[in-house]
């Protein structure tokens, strides 16, 4: 590991195919007219997987990165047994990020929000002095403050103040994590807002989110997982989605493999859930429109405020844009799906009783919807299933603290924001925060 070479690679605008080198924290292409993501090229095309004690690194042929952070871990795949008898399927793999040692599974923040942070904290250039701003609505911030505080990198977060909660940690973090919020009954489209401020700053410098490609290529190591465990591409993958990043990477990753040649010429189709009220994707892909419908402030903060699962209430992902969410379901003939807060329930509860481990919200409403594709006969019994268990054994891991005598520790915001602060507040107040 000590003779890590930062990774080769090239960026491309996906929607014009031009290729052009990343001079710097490159989030898209200037000389495209129109929204587009860019992707990473990797020099290598056949992927060369390095041992477990890499952590998330094992992949690190197709992340963009510069060097290695301590602390990480890689998602775990394995073949179903429990779950799968209850479901009536004979090939259900479960890929899943978080906590549950007994599999190999070892991320502290028990969600994939790790495999984002670990690779885009890496793909930070050498020397950079401004800081890093990540907007989240709870595990994606949990996760940056880890890899910052233990790698000792400038973070300011932006949380939603019902949402602090999931600001937990197995111990206080290092002082170069800073944490602002949104005042309650606000939402993660307001702590969005809120950091958009904060970047008005040029002490500031933004993560990017789903345009930033060291993201998207962490989360694509789920189906690296999975694909490099199995054997093959999987014909089917089931994901709940917020912004729809993760199923994104996926299907990026599975268009590397192809070129990668060792792994199957399929497409795997990707079956997408969102948790019911809140469903502004679903609305739009089932009357086929590229263009999100409207949805009104009010309703769109009140169905958020109903789902279990927080996480996946973004209003504003990266669905219709070149390479988004619409173009990847498109090209894998794949689906968006519903799953009420009854049904995740009772599908976390099946979860834990066949293969032993709690899940989160979201990973719940996955495995409701990979529930109804079964009841429904949208799928073959013999089909090569991909479950993305997004987070789980967080019950686990608090347990096994609680057991050696540990409390939580909670970070809390340094400042509590209206929703209508001024550009010159906010500045004021994260600039005087470093």
């Amino acid at each position: 590991m000590e003779n890590f070479k930062p990774t080769e690679y090239t960026l491309e605008c996906v929607a014009t195919g031009r290729r052009f080198e990343d001079t710097g924290w490159m989030l898209e292409d200037r000389q495209c007219g129109t929204p587009s993501l860019v992707r990473a090229i990797y020099a290598k095309k056949q992927i060369d997987v390095k041992g477990d004690d890499h952590g998330i690194y094992k992949f690190h042929d197709w992340l963009p990165i510069h060097r290695m952070l301590h602390g990480s871990a890689a998602p775990v795949t394995w073949k179903s047994k429990g779950l799968a008898a209850k479901l009536g399927l004979d090939n259900l793999w479960i890929t899943f990020s978080g906590w549950n040692p007994t599999r190999g599974a070892r991320m502290t923040t028990c969600s994939f929000k790790e495999t984002e942070a670990y690779s885009v904290c890496a793909r930070i250039p050498e020397g950079e002095e401004r800081i890093l701003v990540v907007a989240s609505a709870g595990n994606t911030a949990r996760a940056f403050a880890k890899v910052c505080s233990e790698n000792n990198i400038p973070l300011l977060l932006s949380v939603p103040a019902d949402n602090l909660d999931a600001l937990w940690f197995e111990k206080p973090l290092n002082d170069c994590v800073k944490l602002i919020a949104s005042e309650k009954g606000s939402d993660y489209f307001d702590a969005i807002h809120l950091s958009n401020l904060a970047l008005k700053s040029r002490r500031f410098f933004a993560e990017g989110g789903a345009k930033n490609v060291a993201r998207r290529d962490g989360m694509a190591t789920t189906m690296l997982s999975a694909a490099t465990t199995i054997g093959e591409i999987p014909d089917s993958y089931f994901q709940a989605v917020g912004s729809g990043t993760g199923a994104i990477a996926a299907w990026e990753a599975n268009l590397r493999l192809l070129e990668d040649g060792r792994f199957g010429t399929k497409k795997c189709r990707l079956v997408v859930s969102q948790n019911a009220p809140f469903v502004p994707m679903y609305d739009a892909w089932r009357v086929d429109s590229r263009v999100m419908l409207d949805y009104e402030e009010g309703r769109a903060r009140r169905d958020a405020e109903i789902i279990d699962a927080k996480v996946l209430s973004n209003r504003r992902p990266p669905y219709g844009l070149a390479g988004g969410l619409y173009d990847a379901l498109k090209d894998t003939g794949g689906e968006i799906v519903v799953a009420t807060n009854a049904q995740a329930r009772k599908a976390a509860a099946l979860f834990a009783e066949t293969e032993g481990v709690d899940i989160h919200p979201a990973a719940a409403v996955a495995t409701a919807s990979l529930a109804k594709a079964v009841a429904d006969g949208s799928m073959r019994r013999d089909e090569t299933v991909m479950l993305n268990i997004t987070g789980g054994g967080e019950a686990l891991y608090k347990t096994g603290l609680s057991a050696a005598g540990k409390e939580l520790w909670h970070l809390k915001p340094s400042h509590v924001f209206a929703v209508d602060a001024t550009v010159e507040e906010v500045v004021e107040r994260v600039e005087a925060l470093f």
